[in-house]
């Protein structure tokens, strides 16, 4: 089963046990309905139930059921919560998970193959798509990039005319 980090657990939080987290989503609402989710440790997903969020300043407050006292919290430091598939927020049209992105063959319109995603980078702008193929090659998720995204299909291709513009080639 496939799972998905949505945050990291920064540190133990006040004298009840709850935890601070790091959001690694853009939906940080989603932390106010979540009620199930796993605990990424050392490749496996202990199933946890949230009975507790409270959004404060740069982070996210969640008291994990069981974990009662900042000494238990502690032992959740650096760790990650996650969420499977049938849990993940649902994604607006023309959106998809970084997971989803990479491995995906690239291609332009014009037939050239250009390898395949290896990393998505975030930055303010956009993401940024990192492509190793005969040469690296970085570009902008812009629409007017893209002209074809099928992630069941494993296939991204990308407008050849734009690609000229926006394509950042490492030599």
């Amino acid at each position: 089963m496939e799972h998905y980090r949505i945050a990291q657990i920064l540190r133990p939080h006040g004298v009840k046990g709850e935890v601070k987290v790091y959001p690694l989503t853009d939906d940080i609402s989603r932390f106010k309905r979540l009620r199930e989710a796993c605990i990424e440790r050392s490749g496996r997903y202990d199933p946890v139930i949230i009975d507790g969020s409270k959004n404060v300043s740069d982070a996210v407050v969640l008291h994990i059921e069981g974990f009662n006292t900042p000494e238990e919290a502690q032992k959740l430091r650096g760790l990650y919560l996650c969420v499977d598939r049938e849990h993940a927020v649902k994604l607006p049209k023309g959106t998809y998970f970084v997971a989803d992105i990479i491995g995906c063959e690239v291609e332009s319109t014009d037939g050239t193959k250009l390898g395949r995603v290896t990393d998505v980078l975030e930055t303010n702008a956009n993401d940024v798509y990192v492509i190793e193929g005969e040469r690296k090659l970085m570009v902008p998720a812009l629409k007017k990039l893209l002209d074809t995204v099928d992630t069941e299909g494993r296939l991204i291709r990308l407008n050849a005319e734009v690609l000229s513009e926006v394509g950042l080639f490492e030599d």
